[in-house]
């Protein structure tokens, strides 16, 4: 307590006069409207960028939460367009509901938690599992391309191979003239996939962009793979072109899981045995 009474003695001049400075300012702003208008505009300023730093950082944070509701309703959008291309496919029949009868995929965002790319048999772990309806042999992209078929799922979640790994094969064509082989991978470079058994008269040069040829039960036609590098001629009748894939393969964050509708139907229809 005496320091306190000891600093207001002997800076009592210096107290006094600041005291005179506050109520000078004051007058001045309340009676001089250049003054006051500028002293508004410049508190205006110091709060609006702070407020503005505050909404930014509020925003940075919230991102996570605005990627997820973003993802949901991309994938609402393509049910709906699956749904579009049916009714589009049906538009003469008189009876609409039963389109849904005649949808062929559905689809499923879903995160991945877990990522190998360096070893010769991958796999990933997405968050979503039986709960969500999936189960073995669905297909897994995201908006740049594929990345694998789902192999084991649990209650919450399901292991991925992924399209690195050597057991993986995939039916693939050529985008311009719709030669197509299979979608390998030789262990190598995790961003080079190889696509084999592609005829030699096929038409190949580099930059052509191979997608998924639709001949099986899991990958719909037309997903992107990626562009080719290099046509390796062999003294075979087929050629091995190196596919440079759209996706970087260590840097993965949301999916889609595409459920086939048919895909028992098929199956069963394929594996009858001819009488």
């Amino acid at each position: 307590m005496q320091q306190l009474i000891y600093f207001f003695q002997k800076f009592k001049y210096f107290l006094f006069f600041l005291l005179l400075q506050f109520i000078a300012l004051a007058i001045t702003f309340n009676n001089l409207s250049f003054q006051k208008s500028k002293f508004v505009n410049s508190a205006n300023a110091i709060s609006g960028g702070l407020y503005s730093q505050v909404a930014n950082i509020s925003d940075y944070f919230s991102l996570k939460s605005e990627n997820k509701i973003l993802l949901e309703e991309n994938t609402h959008l393509r049910n709906l367009l699956e749904l579009k291309n049916i009714v589009s496919l049906n538009k003469d029949s008189a009876i609409v509901d039963a389109t849904l009868y005649f949808q062929k995929y559905t689809f499923l965002n879903a995160d991945i938690i877990k990522n190998s790319y360096a070893n010769a048999f991958n796999f990933l772990t997405i968050n979503k599992g039986k709960k969500q309806g999936l189960q073995r042999e669905m297909a897994v992209i995201n908006s740049k391309g594929i990345i694998g078929i789902t192999d084991n799922s649990t209650s919450n979640y399901t292991r991925v191979q992924s399209i690195l790994n050597k057991n993986s094969s995939i039916n693939a064509r050529l985008k311009n003239n719709r030669y197509f082989g299979s979608l390998k991978w030789n262990g190598e470079n995790y961003n080079v996939v190889q696509l084999i058994d592609i005829p030699r008269q096929a038409p190949i040069k580099v930059g052509d962009t191979i997608e998924t040829g639709g001949r099986s039960a899991i990958f719909p036609e037309g997903i992107l793979i990626g562009s080719v590098i290099k046509v390796n001629n062999t003294s075979t009748v087929n050629n091995s072109i190196d596919v440079k894939l759209f996706n970087d393969m260590s840097n993965l964050g949301p999916v889609y899981v595409i459920k086939n509708l048919h895909k028992l139907e098929l199956e069963t229809l394929e594996n009858t045995n001819n009488e």
